[in-house]
């Protein structure tokens, strides 16, 4: 077998990109790497893939883009293969979600080519990576600040469906293989292009660091698989780490800062990754700085406090608990419901309240936190219940006095942000529960009330504590 077709069936094999019969989408842009792609794909009788061209016209170079889609269209014709052939407008793209041109045209290909996969249903969709793009995404990565994960580099599969078969071949031998199977291919004017950063790594920095060792792309390719086991084996510490200190709560994840605080650095910050890429999903736009900043959040003196990431999404602590969540909508809006009797009754944030009349419980310590019971005949409807306001004071359930609800917000460490969220209900002008947290004594039950009103929020105990329940948790 040639050399090259030996190197990628090893690829092949060892990483199970395919699996025989599998429909495959093939990325072909016209240069030599998908060319050679396609070429080698389809010689591997053996697999059976059904293939399926796939170019996409970014429409950056005019008739030399346009000249690139049908040099693609007749080469699809010459393997007799079916082709998809599509257009983005990358520019507008970039213009629009404030992309560099390189990452807009990623981010139109990866979409185009996810569409593309559900429509055929194809198990893979292979890319034409090639080891020397792996030495100048670990030098790109490496210069933008990449931690470990970052410099691991491509992978020959990932995301469970993206292949990159040709991972272990320098250009030069994929230049030559197409030589020897009298091939021809395009070549983009762009990639010579210095005012891309990639273009300056590949033309000016890689041959500049080879005058220091002519096998420097071989050593960074290296390097790069060198990071992806250890990356793989960190990953494993971090799943574990999260299932015994990190939960899902209904609007995020949170974890718990004192055990937090005992793990390395390393691994803290490799949990804040996590956290946020599962709430969020993904890591875009999030650097270095802000995994500092959440870690100087967790070791602050300060018990609330935080801060706003990239893409909508928040970090906060309550007290000892580390949140990452989206940002709340209108959490600080004042709000009231009138209560005229039984039914439902629906709250902001997704709450409902629900009154009924209902027997006295038999057995008090059988009432969960959510629910309460009043007497109707001592506090007749109408009842409010509403949002907290300064000032507000309630007489507590078994304690003579009153006493300011923010005091026991504060002894009870109900965090800020949660504050104005947590419904009080009044009757007759007195407060007469903190819901979920603390009762009243205006219109207790006596042995002599026979029917009770039952006031039920279902939902409450998402709003004070986390679920416990991590098992669903963090495997990435």
């Amino acid at each position: 077998m040639n050399p090259v077709l030996k190197k990628v069936v090893r690829v092949i094999e060892e990483h199970r990109l395919f699996e025989p019969g599998h429909t495959v989408i093939v990325a072909v842009s016209g240069g030599a790497d998908s060319v050679a792609l396609l070429d080698i794909l389809a010689s591997l009788e053996h697999l059976r893939l059904r293939l399926v061209v796939a170019h996409l016209n970014h429409g950056l170079r005019g008739a030399e883009s346009d000249g690139d889609a049908e040099f693609v269209a007749r080469l699809a014709e010459r393997y007799g293969l079916p082709l998809e052939s599509g257009a983005a407008d990358v520019r507008e793209t970039a213009r629009a979600e404030g992309l560099s041109l390189e990452e807009a045209g990623r981010k139109a290909r990866y979409r185009w080519f996810d569409d593309l996969a559900e429509r055929h249903g194809a198990r893979r969709i292979a890319l034409g990576h090639h080891a020397d793009d792996q030495a100048e995404t670990f030098l790109l990565r490496l210069l933008r600040g990449a931690g470990t994960t970052g410099l691991r580099g491509m992978r020959p599969l990932s995301a469970g469906r993206y292949a990159r078969p040709l991972l272990t071949l320098s250009r030069a031998e994929i230049e030559g293989y197409l030589k020897r199977q009298s091939l021809s291919w395009r070549d983009d004017r762009s990639n010579s292009d210095t005012r891309f950063l990639r273009n300056r790594i590949r033309h000016e920095c890689l041959p500049y660091l080879a005058t220091y060792n002519p096998a420097v792309s071989e050593r960074l390719v290296a390097a790069a698989d060198i990071l992806a086991a250890d990356e793989e084996a960190l990953e494993r510490v971090v799943d574990q780490v999260m299932a015994r200190i990190g939960a899902v709560e209904s609007t995020g994840v949170c974890l718990n800062i004192p055990l937090l605080r005992a793990e390395p650095a390393g691994i803290r910050l490799r949990v804040y990754r996590r956290a946020i890429r599962f709430v969020k999903g993904d890591l875009a736009l999030v650097s270095h700085c802000h995994l500092k900043r959440i870690d100087d959040l967790v070791h602050s003196s300060r018990v609330n406090g935080g801060f706003s990431l990239p893409g909508g999404f928040s970090a906060r602590r309550r007290y000892e608990t580390l949140v990452f969540s989206r940002k709340e909508e209108q959490a600080d809006t004042a709000w009231e419901v009138r209560i005229d009797g039984p039914g439902t009754y629906r709250l902001p944030f997704g709450v409902s309240l629900i009154v009924r009349l209902a027997a006295p419980p038999a057995r008090w310590e059988n009432v969960p936190r959510s629910r309460a019971y009043f007497d109707p005949v001592k506090i007749p409807f109408p009842w409010f219940v509403r949002t907290f306001r300064p000032g507000d004071r309630f007489s507590p359930f078994g304690m003579t006095g009153t006493r300011k609800v923010k005091d026991f917000f504060i002894d009870a460490k109900v965090p800020v942000d949660l504050r104005r969220r947590i419904p009080l209900l009044f009757g007759g002008g007195r407060l007469l529960w903190i819901c979920g947290l603390r009762r009243g004594g205006a219109g207790r039950l006596t042995p002599e009330t026979h029917e009770a009103v039952e006031v039920d929020i279902p939902e409450i105990a998402s709003y004070i504590t986390c679920k416990t329940d991590a098992r669903m948790l963090f495997h990435q």
